[in-house]
C-alpha cells in the first residue's frame, strides 16, 4: 500500500516560493523569501518541503558541487550552467538528450537510471565586471 503524503500550506507556500523567484534559488534564498511572509515557517519546514517537492517532481532539485543545491520551477528534463565566480544557476538553450543513457559504455553492471549535467563557466555580468 503507497502512503499518500497531505499536501500542506507549507509545501504549497514553499512551492509557491520556487516559482515566484523563478531563478534556480538555493533553499536559504527560498527560506528567506518565505519567511518575509510568513515568519512562522521555520527553515526546517522549507528544506523538508523542498525535499519532498523535489521527489515528487513538482519542482526540480540541482545538485551543485561544492555549493548549495538549488531549486528550479522547471519540471521537465534540461541542463544548467552554473557560473564558478558568483554561484549563479541558469537553464542551458538546447536540446535535452534523452538517449543519452543508451549510448554509455556500462562497464560496471549498473543499471542506470538518469543523470544530472551541470555545465560550468562565467555568467556575462561576471565577465562584464571583469571577475574572471
Amino acid at each position: 500500500m503507497k502512503i499518500r503524503k497531505r499536501n500542506t500550506i507549507q509545501r504549497r507556500i514553499v512551492e509557491e516560493a520556487v516559482v515566484a523567484i523563478h531563478s534556480h534559488a538555493t533553499p536559504e534564498e527560498i527560506y528567506a523569501y518565505v519567511s518575509a511572509d510568513h515568519p512562522n515557517v521555520s527553515k526546517a519546514t522549507v528544506y523538508r518541503n523542498l525535499k519532498e517537492l523535489s521527489e515528487s517532481g513538482k519542482i526540480t532539485r540541482i545538485p551543485t558541487p561544492n555549493g548549495a543545491d538549488h531549486y528550479d520551477h522547471k519540471n521537465y528534463p534540461h541542463y544548467h550552467v552554473r557560473c564558478e565566480k558568483c554561484g549563479k544557476v541558469f537553464d542551458v538553450d538546447m536540446p535535452y538528450m534523452y538517449h543519452l543513457v543508451d549510448n554509455i559504455s556500462n562497464k560496471h553492471g549498473f543499471k542506470i537510471n538518469g543523470y544530472d549535467l551541470v555545465f560550468s563557466g562565467v555568467c556575462p555580468e561576471c565577465q562584464a565586471n571583469k571577475i574572471v
